[in-house]
């Protein structure tokens, strides 16, 4: 074997290396990507199954469709809470789907309904306790999943009747 054949073996070599190594890496990333896929449904899911988080939207779903910062208030302390504590939960789902590490489809499914139900329960009370608080970006984000949510809800039949046919 000359010094020719072992440069064009040694380049061979070097090719296949290089490409193999890219290819190693894109499914590498690939699979990060899926893991945090599966990470960020897990974390959704465990959100949605928080005894608190059950309770708050307990209490805010027995109010009436844009129920005043007042009576929100009159109802108690706790029922604010409430609200608090679904603006917020959904004020950092609605910045996780716009950062793109959650899925937006993952969120519709999961949430989409509740999100929607719970703007129009709580939007005049947020809408106030802006101007009360000089703080127009507060539950922006919450506000902006709703308003997504409601734009792209499937108009179509729920998931029991359009998937009724599925199987494992």
């Amino acid at each position: 074997m000359n010094l020719e054949t072992l440069a064009s073996l040694s380049q061979i070599i070097g090719t296949v290396t290089i490409v193999g190594g890219t290819v190693f890496g894109l499914i590498q990333l690939w699979e990060l990507k899926k893991q945090r896929r599966n990470a960020v449904a897990g974390d959704l899911m465990r959100t949605f199954m928080d005894a608190d988080l059950a309770q708050a939207i307990t209490l805010i779903r027995a109010l009436p469709d844009g129920v005043s910062a007042e009576e929100l208030r009159n109802a108690g302390p706790e029922t604010e809470r409430a609200a608090v504590l679904i603006c917020t939960t959904f004020e950092t789902m609605g910045l996780l789907v716009y950062q793109r590490i959650a899925p937006f489809s993952l969120v519709m499914e999961l949430a989409g309904g509740i999100t929607v139900v719970m703007w129009h329960k709580l939007g005049p009370w947020l809408t106030q306790i802006r101007k009360e608080q000089s703080q127009p970006s507060w539950a922006e984000w919450f506000q902006w999943l709703a308003q997504q949510c409601q734009r792209h809800k499937n108009s179509g039949a729920p998931a029991y009747e359009m998937h009724a046919d599925w199987t494992p």
